[in-house]
């Protein structure tokens, strides 16, 4: 039986720098950081005091007053991404069967920022060790469920069909696109809108990471904070967002006329079973969940013209993905350009898997690269092409994204051109 083929047609990108597919795309190909200042809140107290926020107004972006009242950020975030991939693909969901509809949304950490603010409510800003429950927002547990961001992009485009929320730690935003691709070929769903969103910009997030010293103490020179791949890098800068994508299958986008950003070719999750934050310096696990995708897309290691890195900035994580893309493609690694995005809108934990498939959609349909910014003292480590400062006018028929998280998981996803896979 003929495996139906799944395609991107819808993209909504919420980010750092700007709200909307184009602001993020001008952002990124203009070699520009949206890293600052923490300005949510005192960061005094932490360590890293730079983040990568966006600048969000729910209200001025279609959310009424009992939308705001009752979603968290990160919720936010994901109907207002929602509802713009579904408007940018141009499909009428009202004509498809509602059952056959679904929704598959990735988030890392959930309601993070509100379940932190209402704590301080209800302690009275820590002072009590016994909380008053009273005057907690009456909402407090779809804060608590992250499964309420999945019904809430359900009930924004009105699908009935399979939807669920995927936490997988930072490759939600990968996984949460491969179970949806999953859900249309095996025929269970027509269309998917799927994606990930989180908002983790809180003080308890900051210490969490603070502890570990994951992020960066480069609090002086924020837009330079963020170096994937730079001999000086020391950590990476968190971040916010959302990216939400519509999935269909390729012959009805075809039938109704639909723009096709790209076909989902091919993906694959891997766990390294080894440790809650520490990653193998060969990268064997990662190159496993490389190999696997490129063979689901039935594509040799020659045909990926572009790697859209996990890059967060740190030197266990380069270097670890380094190895892995060197022992996936071979020899083509080094000749393949490999970019982080990280480096100009920090590291969303379980959205930026989403965002980065949007990057990598987008560096197809513009024949670009974006650059790693602020990588200027290469780490003589990672030594392939890891395209630097300045964005970089590239063909682009095949990209390879990648993502790591905590816990061990790996993932890797394959987008490509539909025609160029059918040749």
């Amino acid at each position: 039986m003929t495996q139906r083929r799944v395609v991107i047609t819808g993209i909504e990108v919420l980010a750092p720098g700007g709200v909307g597919t184009d602001a993020f795309w001008r952002l990124l190909s203009e070699g520009r950081t949206a890293t600052r200042g923490i300005t949510f809140f005192d960061p005094a107290p932490f360590r890293s005091k730079v983040a990568a926020e966006i600048d969000f107004d729910p209200e001025a972006h279609g959310l009424g007053p009992q939308e705001v009242r009752r979603m968290d950020r990160a919720a936010q975030f994901a109907v207002v991404a929602a509802r713009g991939a579904v408007a940018d693909s141009g499909v009428d969901l009202g004509g498809f069967d509602p059952y056959r509809v679904g929704v598959t949304i990735g988030s890392a950490v959930g309601a993070t920022m509100g379940l932190d603010e209402e704590y301080r409510v209800v302690s009275d800003g820590g002072r009590l060790d016994l909380v008053d429950h009273r005057y907690a927002v009456s909402h407090l547990y779809d804060y608590l469920v992250p499964s309420s961001f999945a019904a809430e992009v359900a009930w924004a485009v009105g699908a009935q069909g399979p939807c669920a929320v995927v936490s997988t730690g930072c490759t939600s935003g990968i996984d949460s696109v491969g179970q949806a691709v999953e859900l249309i070929r095996e025929g269970s769903a027509d269309v998917v809108v799927a994606g990930s969103s989180d908002a983790p910009i809180s003080p308890i997030t900051m210490a969490c990471f603070d502890a570990i010293k994951a992020t960066t103490p480069r609090d002086d020179d924020p837009a330079r904070a963020s170096r994937p791949f730079d001999g000086t890098r020391n950590g990476f800068v968190l971040g916010e967002g959302a990216a939400v994508f519509v999935l269909e299958e390729l012959a009805g986008a075809r039938q109704r006329g639909a723009h096709v950003y790209a076909e989902i070719a091919g993906y694959a999750t891997r766990s390294n079973a080894y440790h809650m934050t520490g990653l193998r310096r060969d990268g064997v696990e990662l190159a496993e969940a490389i190999r696997a995708a490129m063979d689901e897309a039935r594509m040799s290691a020659d045909q990926v013209d572009y790697i859209n890195a996990h890059g967060s900035g740190t030197m266990q994580n380069d270097r670890h993905e380094t190895a892995a893309f060197k022992r996936s493609l071979g020899d083509h690694a080094y000749r393949t350009p490999v970019s982080s995005i990280k480096s100009m809108v920090g590291h969303s934990l379980g959205a930026i898997g989403s965002i980065e498939i949007a990057a990598s959609a987008l560096a197809m349909e513009h024949g670009v690269v974006p650059p790693t910014a602020n990588l200027r003292t290469p780490d003589p480590e990672c030594d392939l092409d890891y395209v630097p400062i300045t964005a970089r006018e590239h063909r682009t028929d095949a990209v390879l994204s990648v993502g790591s998280g905590f816990g061990g998981f790996q993932s890797a996803i394959v987008l490509a051109r539909p025609d160029r896979r059918a040749a």
